[in-house]
């Protein structure tokens, strides 16, 4: 894919949660997440960090209302979810849950893969699962007439 110049594009959740630095300590303890780096405010807050999860890089900050940048406990929810794609679907759902997930939708099978759905302790939504390279689509699709 490339952007309207022509040049390759990228495109890398980011995400605001309302303590940046448990958040990345959390995702550290359930998902193996490597720090990359983080930028820190003068009052101590994270106005920038970045960690990896597998081969992909998510970025976050703490909350800052001057700068739009809401969390989900102040909105009350979230509008986003992550989806984490595993070989190891159920010791990463326990190492998840220990950490302090807690469980929104129970592991079942689905035609796209077997998973589930849990939230973090920062009000972000994570599908967990692990697909079925055998989906087809179109087998979800209502059936037309």
């Amino acid at each position: 894919m490339t952007d309207a110049a022509g040049v390759s594009a990228t495109v890398t959740a980011y995400f605001t949660v309302h303590d940046a630095a448990g958040a990345i300590d959390f995702y550290t303890r359930a998902f193996g997440a490597e720090e990359i780096y983080r930028i820190p405010n003068e009052d101590g807050s994270l106005g920038h960090a970045e960690i990896r999860i597998g081969n992909t890089i998510l970025m976050l900050s703490d909350e800052s209302l001057p700068h739009d940048a809401v969390s989900p406990k102040t909105l009350g929810g979230s509008s986003v979810a992550f989806v984490f794609d595993t070989p190891d679907l159920d010791a990463t759902w326990a190492q998840a849950i220990a950490a302090g997930a807690v469980e929104v939708r129970a592991i079942e099978d689905q035609p796209y893969g077997r998973g589930g759905w849990i939230r973090d302790p920062f009000g972000i939504r994570w599908s967990i699962m692990t697909g079925n390279p055998d989906f087809d689509p179109a087998s979800m699709s209502p059936a037309t007439t």
